[in-house]
């Protein structure tokens, strides 16, 4: 059987403490139906030692697939998401957050659809399914729904979690997309983007979430939350 390649694009920015423990979780994942993983890194001009970690991890990690980038002035996550799309050479691609937010064991779950050729795009929700959330901030949970809620009115999909970091794209649908958003505008437009693709094949699996909070380095904002819902009519009523 011939093996179908799995790329992860990891986006980091100041992520030096932890960016190790993820690619760990990365490379102990053992993926379903024969896929193979390659790893691609873009670090996005981060100013601690992201790099020498990423950079020893790699010299000290040669059995892994590992394409590292490094933007030289920081243009944002949604920027290094669209740098990994581009250099990705494998059959799908999904998102991973450099943080620990979110657990890579899971990537079978969102595999799963497509496997059983289902799904073109599979999206993991945190807001659905039996598996650990912590629990974190009243508001941002409003907001992620209200944002979601708003999303699906002007897509007519039904997702639970637009928001999510863990997207899985078919990798010639994903390319085929002229990207425009640089930060965490990218999830509201990629939503809007795709939604629109004729008899695209769009599922939802329940995923586990390990927020973070502010001290321990989260980054997004209530400035991003305006900037989403900006993106959320910008790209489906007035840029179509």
């Amino acid at each position: 059987m011939t093996s179908k390649k799995l790329s992860i694009i990891i986006p980091a920015y100041n992520e030096g403490k932890t960016i190790h423990h993820i690619l760990n979780k990365v490379k102990s994942v053992s993926l379903i139906d024969n896929f193979e993983k390659e790893l691609i890194l873009v670090n996005d001009c981060s100013t601690d030692n992201t790099e020498e970690v990423i950079k020893e991890y790699i010299e000290m990690n040669s059995d892994l697939n590992i394409m590292y980038f490094k933007h030289e002035i920081n243009k944002g996550k949604g920027a290094a998401i669209h740098t990994g799309i581009q250099k990705a050479e494998g059959d799908y691609i999904i998102i991973q957050d450099a943080d620990l937010e979110y657990d890579p064991n899971e990537f079978n779950i969102l595999l799963k659809p497509v496997v059983d050729g289902f799904a073109d795009v599979v999206y993991g929700s945190r807001f659905m399914g039996g598996n650990p959330h912590r629990i974190l901030f009243f508001w941002h949970s409003i907001g992620n729904k209200m944002l979601t809620f708003l999303s699906n009115m002007l897509t007519n999909l039904n997702l639970t979690d637009m928001e999510t970091c863990y997207k899985l794209f078919r990798a010639d649908i994903i390319k085929s997309i002229r990207f425009k958003e640089n930060r965490f505008g990218f999830e509201p437009e990629v939503t809007a983007k795709i939604s629109r693709i004729p008899k695209i094949r769009i599922y939802e699996v329940g995923i586990s979430y390990y927020g973070r909070t502010y001290e321990e380095g989260k980054k997004i904002n209530w400035k991003d939350g305006f900037r989403a819902i900006y993106c959320i009519l910008k790209y489906n009523i007035f840029s179509k």
